[in-house]
């Protein structure tokens, strides 16, 4: 996987990806002509823009999902440690910014800050 600039990392094709501090993971969109789903992006490798927002979902957040999740999961196994879990997170990239939204589920909602340098 290629790094395109300090804030956004091509993930093969018409995939970038750029590193979520809310949900301290990866978030990848489709740019380009193609199939849907596809954002729009400015094109700036520091200062990008994706439109329309981005919704990311997992577990009981994901729409139409019933039964277990990684909550329950999680709860039923307690002595195990696991990094995965339920989450929505909801954001616009704007100009270098993600704006995430109220309706995140994690404690950046809300609020604007930077994209985070990919670590190296």
């Amino acid at each position: 996987m290629g790094a395109p600039s300090t804030v956004l990392r091509s993930a093969g094709g018409d995939l970038m990806g750029f590193r979520c501090p809310g949900c301290n993971d990866w978030h990848h969109v489709k740019v380009g002509e193609g199939p849907r789903p596809r954002w729009k992006w400015n094109g700036d490798v520091v200062r990008p823009t994706f439109d329309p927002s981005v919704l990311v979902t997992c577990g009981h957040y994901v729409q139409g999902h019933s039964g277990d999740c990684w909550c329950t999961y999680n709860a039923a196994h307690p002595e195990e440690k696991t990094t995965f879990g339920c989450y929505r997170c909801h954001s616009f990239v704007k100009n270098g910014q993600i704006q995430f939204l109220d309706d995140c589920s994690h404690a950046l909602a809300g609020q604007t800050v930077p994209l985070p340098p990919i670590e190296t």
